[in-house]
């Protein structure tokens, strides 16, 4: 399994489009690991995890081929994460399509509502571009030869958002970024299944600034770290990885690395790619 980072910054990208604060001011000097655009991920080059603004520019930075890509999970519906607009990008005579290339997107209920309010959907899915697929969470359903599963986060209530599980026949990843420390039914769902994870990507959003609700700092993301080693899904092969960074929390990617590390935490950046 190959999962691959395109994006890894929280709502404002990194530096932040209008900003001039201390933190947006180093990103931009420094460069490199230090830009971050909107959070996206992909695995296998084929399942898109959201659809942020920046899509397209990672297209062109990443060599990202949309054309290989028919499904896509969403975790929730703002617009750092899901920009539903651009999928109409797919119609009949603005993309040239092989036959029988739908792209179906996954996610919560308001995520299909937003899809259909910004797009005419009943002519999409009578090209057979496009299609929405609704998860409920804690059902798994397969996708492209994934067992994927929907858990319930702590973030905006009325995106009904998730983080998710997702796991083949020899790994297993866990993508929990915008939530705060998990809701109980989620930690109780993980307890139960015990599922064994290789790669854990965390919500990293304040970093040092303390945040428990909605995001996580560096903290929180230890006390998560330390609970999932206890309860049997993590073990010391496992990789942990701190995601989804806003420039309020102040320390550019140079600078956390050595303070993740302590912790035995790497640090996601653009185009960060691993191999299971």
């Amino acid at each position: 399994m190959k999962f691959k980072y395109l994006g890894t910054a929280a709502a404002e990208g990194w530096p932040a489009m209008f900003c001039s604060c201390d933190a947006c001011k180093r990103a931009r000097a420094a460069s490199g690991r230090n830009i971050r655009t909107r959070s996206q991920a992909i695995i296998d080059d084929r399942l898109l995890i959201d659809f942020p603004a920046d899509t397209y520019l990672h297209v062109l930075y990443h060599g990202l081929d949309l054309t290989r890509v028919n499904h896509c999970l969403i975790t929730h519906d703002h617009t750092d994460h899901y920009h539903p607009e651009d999928f109409d990008m797919r119609r009949v005579g603005f993309a040239y399509l092989p036959e029988e290339n739908a792209l179906t997107v996954y996610g919560p209920k308001p995520a299909g509502k937003k899809l259909r309010d910004c797009l005419d959907m009943e002519a999409r899915e009578k090209e057979g571009r496009l299609h929405f697929q609704e998860l409920i969470p804690y059902q798994t359903v397969e996708i492209a030869g994934y067992q994927v599963t929907p858990l319930k986060a702590d973030h905006a209530p009325h995106c009904e958002p998730v983080f998710y599980l997702i796991a083949d026949h020899t790994h297993a990843i866990l993508y929990a970024n915008d939530t705060g420390w998990f809701p109980d039914e989620s930690w109780a769902w993980l307890d139960t299944r015990k599922p064994h994870l290789d790669f854990v990507s965390l919500d990293c959003t304040c970093i040092l600034h303390q945040c428990r609700h909605n995001h996580m700092d560096l903290q929180t993301c230890m006390e998560v770290k330390a609970r999932l080693l206890a309860m049997g899904c993590a073990d010391e092969k496992t990789r942990f990885i701190l995601h989804h960074f806003s420039h309020n929390g102040q320390v550019i990617y140079d600078d956390l690395v050595p303070l993740a590390s302590e912790s035995g935490f790497e640090v996601s950046f653009d185009g960060m790619e691993f191999v299971l």
